[in-house]
């Protein structure tokens, strides 16, 4: 819901527009589905080089590896012949906000979903000021944004990417292995028939 309602409520999406999603995590691979299903080109970023591939299998136009590009804004930039993303689902938070806005086109969205980088850095609101960017925190949505997407969902015939699956009752490993960033989309828990 968090990427759905970012990217299409607020950011209205449409065809032909390029997203940068950062990460593999849930959120940003449903904003790389939904994206990709309306006809955008979605660039997505990760440490992972096998977490890159399976990007590009769900229809990334373009992958970066931040450990080997860490300027990755430049790679942004040069895919978009200049022109900077329209929208980016922005998960770092300080680590990765001033890469961003260099990756934005003037008038683009970057919409803050996640704090994964942590808390401390320094933002000079100059540089969105610039860029006249438009920053919004994403919080999860409206019903009438939960039910254009599930109209979505089924029309386009997206499932959700579910990594692995824990028994709600071992839910203390479920939240190690979140907090270990190696799964790829969702994590999900079991509950007992």
């Amino acid at each position: 819901m968090t990427a759905y309602h970012s990217l299409f409520t607020e950011g209205h999406l449409t065809a032909g527009d390029t997203v940068l999603v950062q990460g593999t995590g849930g959120v940003s691979i449903f904003g790389l589905q939904f994206a990709h299903a309306a006809g955008a080109r979605v660039i997505v970023t990760s440490s992972s080089d096998d977490k890159l591939a399976k990007a590009k299998a769900l229809g990334a136009a373009a992958t970066i590896n931040y450990r080997g590009t860490p300027e990755w804004s430049e790679a942004v930039q040069a895919f978009t012949n200049g022109r900077g993303v329209d929208q980016i689902v922005e998960v770092g938070g300080p680590s990765t906000f001033n890469q961003s806005l260099k990756s934005i086109r003037r008038g683009g969205w970057i919409h803050i979903v996640g704090y994964l980088g942590g808390n401390d850095g320094s933002v000079n609101p100059l540089d969105i000021f610039r860029r006249a960017a438009k920053v919004r925190g994403s919080s999860v949505g409206s019903r009438e944004s939960f039910e254009a997407m599930m109209r979505a969902m089924e029309a386009s015939k997206i499932k959700p990417v579910v990594d692995k699956v824990f028994d709600w009752t071992d839910l203390k490993a479920a939240f190690a292995y979140l907090q270990s960033g190696a799964h790829f989309g969702k994590i999900a828990l079991k509950i007992a028939d």
